[in-house]
């Protein structure tokens, strides 16, 4: 089931092309040795693996349903912009006698809602939310409301339509149409749900990034560990997620480095537009440097028999680093 606009490279093609061509950013080898060696080790000693996505975050759901499906979906529906100029202004939300603020102060919000009986993650519920209510939702713990509501409901909105009108209401429809294949709901994802659409212009070329919409598969795969609902054939064909912290990683481990101007740029903490060069060339670059890894990695764990079952790809090492 081919859905995509086939004009658009696809996250892989779009990293490697950026790659090939950047001007202000690049890969070196023995950075992305570097970070294949860690995660090697890592695999040795089994301290990062699939199951980590729960049991490291106690927020994500620790069931394995159609409700914990729901709740991915929504998350990642929602998932960005939590980031703040200024360290103590920063939306946060305490929950279970935590707090939590970036993406974890919105789960936990997410979660508080369920707590307290909002059918926060049913597509009845949310196709038709107002401001108001999804504002109550997200109270913030601090002074500081959560960044961009309006669009949050725009969007909220829409992916409830879309599931309504298209889907009987229920993501599940949508997995169950891509036949255990990671690549068709992706496509099935940025094709009927906008907002999950990342692409750029690139020296003449249509790239993709697809952070959301590939955060949003890597989520299902990891939540229900390869099986059920998260069983895809093709899962290692999905790709690190383009955002502004694996960067940061890949930079410090030596696998990227920036030109002059770009540290100049980056320095002067000017805001970068979606879409700009430096922008496209940095998530690009990343997205390739990952896959480097992910390549590096899988050869050094397929040469020592004793990791013969063990599994790497660059969801898991995007996972790592993130985290």
């Amino acid at each position: 089931m081919d859905t995509r606009d086939s004009n658009v490279l696809l996250p892989r093609e779009s990293g490697k092309l950026i790659a090939n061509n950047s001007k202000d950013v690049k890969i070196h080898p023995e950075g992305v040795d570097k970070i294949a060696n860690h995660m090697y080790e890592c695999a040795k000693k089994n301290t990062y693996n699939l199951q980590s996505w729960r049991t490291e975050h106690e927020l994500n759901p620790q069931s394995q349903d159609e409700s914990a499906l729901d709740w991915v979906f929504v998350a990642d529906t929602l998932n960005f912009s939590f980031w703040s100029d200024d360290e103590s202004q920063k939306y946060r939300i305490k929950f279970n006698g935590k707090e939590y603020t970036g993406y974890w102060s919105w789960c936990a919000a997410l979660n508080r809602a369920l707590k307290n009986d909002v059918n926060i993650t049913n597509a009845n519920f949310y196709a038709n939310i107002t401001e108001k209510k999804l504002a109550e939702i997200l109270k913030s713990d601090s002074d500081t409301p959560i960044p961009l509501l309006e669009e949050r409901v725009a969007v909220l909105r829409e992916a409830g339509k879309v599931l309504l009108e298209k889907y009987e209401g229920k993501f599940l429809n949508c997995v169950k149409a891509c036949n255990k294949s990671a690549q068709s709901l992706l496509q099935l994802v940025v094709r009927d749900f906008p907002s999950y659409r990342d692409e750029a212009d690139y020296q003449g070329k249509r790239v993709s990034f697809y952070k959301r919409a590939q955060i949003l598969v890597a989520d299902i795969w990891a939540c229900f560990e390869g099986k059920s609902y998260g069983e895809f054939h093709d899962i290692d064909t999905i790709t690190m997620f383009a955002d502004y912290r694996i960067p940061q990683a890949l930079y410090h481990f030596g696998a990227l480095s920036y030109s002059e101007e770009l540290m100049k740029y980056l320095k002067a903490e000017k805001m970068m537009q979606t879409g700009d060069r430096y922008e496209v060339e940095i998530r690009g670059c990343s997205i390739w440097a990952t896959e480097m890894v992910a390549e590096k990695t899988r050869e050094l764990i397929e040469k020592d028999s004793s990791l013969k079952d063990v599994l790497m790809n660059s969801i898991l090492i995007d996972h790592y680093l993130w985290d």
